[in-house]
């Protein structure tokens, strides 16, 4: 079946914005339940012929993410601080968006994340809450993700991990050298480790193909369809209906306002960069952590002079970035880690936040090693060795085939000034404010991160490395992300958050966010699986809700 055509005069039930991780899921669901859903993403519809192992062209040139030449941001650490411009936000730009490029590590939130605050009290300099739901409301809605998208794990295999009402639906993918080091590692610490939820198929799955382990997953779009993207899982099986039309290189630059209050639809530019107004029912905004707010904030009207869901000033607040660090290790034998996926093994023994280490947080740590050529000649190798000449090329061809190592991903507190705004100087390509970012982090985030960077050296030493050192660029404070989480956080009460448990926004009935700007708090990073459930559940509530 071809794909609906829509007129912009035709006012459909549904206009989702940002066709990516939650987008998919929305446009499928959407559709499939019997509504007429437009589908605007700012990127191009790229297809499994058009990824390449071009390291240059994806890594270096923006060829699967947002192009800093073209969607400019700019960085302070604080609002007192002059606004630098540089890419400070990284995300999908394209038909399946970050689903298609990620790790794809595919955690379920714990049960205590959803009610930290009211388990371990205030934590001062932050803003930590309660979510108005629970792990019980969502978990239906992550085994309907992890069947629905097709998820390779163990269920059961971590003992940290809440219910499950269903085991997942694919076993889990092979144990790489990394995975069989770590968890040597780790059992030797007493540790728990277990094989690593991934969103890729170990084996063939509802017509579509298990993994041939090329290598060239993070990062990169999957040429065999394996990885489970909205792009290869769900967005066809909306176009299917009948129902849905994709329109990329679709670029939203307001939600549209009526006189009674509710959004009418939303004015973007086209390819040709003229401006169209799609007529809509109610929209759905799945943009990602920055640009949602964004959007939010450009659609000023009389009705919202300072910009949709934004009467309390919530919008763009409290913007939790990834935290943790990289380390390394040397051991004797090859271990060819460049091969299959990233991650086969992952702990969550510190996930919890322990009073007795003196700071909030934690977070779960994975083996892997997740360098390719170009990049590890540039930046993988220790600081204490040659840093070029002969003596540096014997050492690389060595260390990129003998190194192993791990990546904590640690807790990120929500602080009130950490924000995604509007830039008033920066403009990007097609004329609109920059997203400008401030962000610091909270002092108990980088303690987390240094906590957990030891626990990983220690790891590594007892697999058998002979040398470990820690990545000095992931520690610190940190300038730059790709998770981008809470800038429209979820919440009962509109003075303190931008949508309600039913990711409806506050101020307007027929407006819904869900992505990463929804979070309430960050857990342990790896947030695809608990925005793909969120937008499941929200799926679920809009067949029947009324507008």
């Amino acid at each position: 079946m071809s794909m609906a055509q829509f007129h912009p005069t035709d006012e459909v039930d549904f206009i989702v914005v940002g066709i990516g991780a939650a987008g998919g899921v929305m446009a499928k669901e959407l559709a499939t339940a019997g509504f007429r859903v437009v589908a605007l993403e700012q990127g191009p519809w790229r297809h499994e012929k058009d990824f390449k192992h071009d390291e240059v062209a994806v890594m270096f040139r923006a060829g699967l993410t947002n192009d800093p030449k073209k969607q400019l941001n700019t960085f302070r650490k604080t609002p007192a601080d002059p606004a630098q411009q540089q890419q400070a936000v990284e995300y999908g730009c394209m038909v399946g968006g970050g689903s298609v490029h990620f790790t794809t590590n595919y955690w379920r939130f714990h049960p205590e994340d959803f009610h930290e605050r009211s388990t371990l009290g205030p934590v001062p300099g932050a803003d930590l809450r309660d979510w108005p739901i629970t792990y019980d409301d969502l978990e239906p809605y992550y085994t309907k993700a992890e069947w629905d998208l097709g998820i390779s794990g163990l269920g059961g295999s971590n003992p940290f991990d809440g219910p499950r009402s269903k085991p997942y639906p694919l076993p889990p993918m092979p144990v790489k050298s990394s995975g069989v080091l770590f968890e040597r590692g780790a059992k030797k610490l007493g540790l728990h480790p277990f094989p690593a939820p991934l969103a890729v198929l170990s084996q063939q799955y509802r017509g579509r193909a298990a993994c041939v382990h090329c290598g060239y997953c993070e990062a990169f779009g999957c040429e065999v369809g394996a990885k489970s993207s909205t792009l290869a899982a769900l967005i066809p099986a909306a176009v299917k209906t009948g129902r849905c039309e994709v329109r990329p290189n679709s670029y939203v630059r307001k939600i549209e306002v009526g006189k009674d209050g509710r959004v009418s639809g939303a004015i973007y530019f086209d390819g040709e960069g003229r401006e169209v107004f799609q007529r809509a029912k109610a929209v759905v905004v799945c943009a990602n952590g920055a640009e949602t707010p964004r959007l939010l904030l450009m659609s000023k009207s009389n009705a919202f002079p300072e910009g949709l869901g934004n009467s309390n000033g919530n919008v763009g607040k409290y913007l939790m970035f990834d935290s943790g660090g990289f380390a390394f290790g040397l051991f004797e034998h090859p271990l060819n880690e460049y091969k299959s996926v990233v991650v086969t093994r992952v702990l969550h023994d510190y996930y919890r936040s322990d009073p007795k280490r003196g700071f909030y947080g934690g977070g779960g740590i994975d083996g892997r090693f997740d360098y390719y050529p170009a990049g590890f000649a540039l930046a993988g190798m220790p600081l204490d060795g040659p840093q070029w000449g002969s003596e540096w090329k014997r050492e690389i061809g060595q260390y990129y085939t003998h190194m192993s190592g791990s990546l904590a991903h640690a807790s990120c507190l929500a602080v009130e000034q950490n924000s995604i705004s509007l830039d008033d100087k920066v403009k990007d390509a097609w004329g609109l404010p920059a997203i400008r970012v401030t962000f610091k982090n909270h002092p108990d985030d980088l303690k987390a991160a240094d906590f957990l960077m030891e626990r990983q050296k220690e790891i590594l030493l007892a697999a058998g490395a002979k040398k470990v050192w820690a990545d000095q660029t992931t520690l610190g404070e940190m300038t730059y992300s790709r998770h981008l989480m809470g800038s429209c956080r979820m919440g009962d009460d509109p003075k303190t958050s931008v949508v309600n448990k039913w990711n409806r926004v506050h101020d307007i009935p027929n407006l819904f966010l869900v992505d990463g700007s929804s979070l309430v708090t960050s857990a342990r990073q790896q947030p695809t699986a608990t925005i793909q459930a969120l937008a499941y559940r929200l799926a679920d509530y809009l067949r029947s809700a009324s507008l």
